[in-house]
This record gives C-alpha cells, structure tokens and sequence, in this order.
C-alpha cells in the first residue's frame, strides 16, 4: 500500500479533525495530491486538491472555508484539516495522488489511492 492516510475518527458537529497522507513510495513529489470521500449509498466526490508544488489549492464548493488542504514534500505527506464539521461531511476520506502535476475532480484522473479513513459527525 503506498497512500496511507490516518487522523480519522468519531467528532460531535463544529468540531475539528485534521487527516494525514503518508506516500510510502515517497514517488508523490511531481504529482497533484488530493482527497475525495465517499458517503454510504453515494458515488466517491471530489473534496480538494493540490498541485505539485503545493501553490494552487481547489476544494467543493461543499467544504469551501472549512477545509484546507496542504502539503510537506520534504516528508511526502498531505493534510487535510477539517474545521466547522457537518454531520452531512461523514464519509469514508481518501487519499488521491493524480497522474499529472495538477489536481482533478475526476476519479478517472487518480493514479493510486489509499485505503480510506472514516470520519463521521454526528449532530
């Protein structure tokens, strides 16, 4: 598995979580990184992006204001720190490393993903 993400967890609405993604192959560096989630009965969306030099940022409409994504390439890690959690943000969080050097919100531009981490907010 080379896309490792932590950080999630169980938070009561206006709460804070920040999630973590580790690239184990340390091959991220030229890429767009980026986080997508999947709620239960719904198709994977597009939460944020950003691109390999971790300059230009893209969120959904959905998290804009609340979320803000980051990067370390010193270290291969992506960031996504969630503030003002809503109930309708649980889902199953991944983490998304694209095939070119800027982000996508679509799923046919992802190159590898990470196994997904459950955030769930309850009211």
């Amino acid at each position: 598995v080379q896309l490792v993400e932590s950080g999630g967890g169980s938070v009561q609405a206006g709460d804070s979580l920040k999630l973590s993604c580790a690239d184990s192959g340390r091959t991220s560096t030229n890429n767009g990184m980026g986080w997508f989630r999947q709620a239960p009965g719904k198709e994977r969306e597009f939460v944020a992006g950003i691109n390999w030099s971790g300059g230009m940022t893209n969120y959904a409409d959905s998290v804009k204001g609340r979320f803000t994504i980051s990067r370390r390439k010193a270290d291969h890690r992506v960031y996504l720190q969630m503030n003002s959690l809503k109930p309708e943000d649980t889902a199953v969080y991944y983490c998304a490393k694209f095939l070119r050097a800027y982000p996508s919100t679509n799923t046919a531009e992802v190159r590898s993903w990470g196994q997904g981490t459950q955030v769930t907010v309850s009211s």
